[in-house]
C-alpha cells in the first residue's frame, strides 16, 4: 500500500476516533452503542481513571481532554501541522492508556486499543511526505 494512503488513513482514523468519543460525551451516539452517553457519565469515568485528582479538578480535566480531542482531530483532518498534532495526539492517547492501566487495569486499555492508537499517532508524526494536507499548500505558497 502507498505511504500517502497510509498517512491519510492514520490521520482520519485518529481524528474520527477522537470525534466519535466526543460525540458520545454529548449524547449523539445511540444508547445501544454509547459508552458514556452524556457528559455526567463521562466525568464519572474521568474520575474513575484519575482517582489521584480531587473531585474539583475532574470537570476541567474532562473539558481540557475534550477540547484537545476536537482541536487535534480538526487539525489532523485538514493536515495543519500534522507532525505536531499527531505527536500531541500520541501523548494524549498514551496518558489516557496509562490512566486506564493504573486505575482499572491494563485490559481496558488493550480492549479499546488505546496503546495501538497512541502508537499509530506517533507513527503518523514520523511520516514527513505531505499528502492532501494544508501544510503542503502553505509550503508551496512560501516558495
Amino acid at each position: 500500500m502507498n505511504n500517502k494512503i497510509i498517512k491519510l488513513f492514520l490521520r482520519f482514523a485518529i481524528s474520527i476516533g477522537f470525534l466519535s468519543a466526543v460525540a458520545d460525551r454529548f449524547g449523539i451516539w445511540d444508547k445501544e452503542v454509547s459508552v458514556w452517553g452524556n457528559w455526567e457519565n463521562f466525568l464519572n469515568y474521568t474520575k474513575l481513571i484519575n482517582p489521584w485528582f480531587p473531585d474539583s479538578i475532574i470537570p476541567p480535566i474532562g473539558t481540557l481532554a475534550t477540547v484537545a480531542e476536537i482541536i487535534f482531530a480538526f487539525f489532523l483532518i485538514i493536515g495543519f501541522k500534522t507532525e505536531l498534532f499527531a505527536k500531541l495526539s500520541g501523548f494524549l492517547l498514551l496518558v489516557f492508556a496509562l490512566s486506564m492501566t493504573f486505575s482499572s487495569g491494563i485490559k481496558g486499555a488493550f480492549d479499546y486499543s488505546v496503546f495501538s492508537a497512541s502508537a499509530g499517532a506517533f507513527a503518523l508524526s514520523l511520516m514527513k511526505e505531505k499528502y492532501l494536507e494544508l501544510d503542503n499548500l502553505i509550503s508551496k505558497q512560501k516558495n
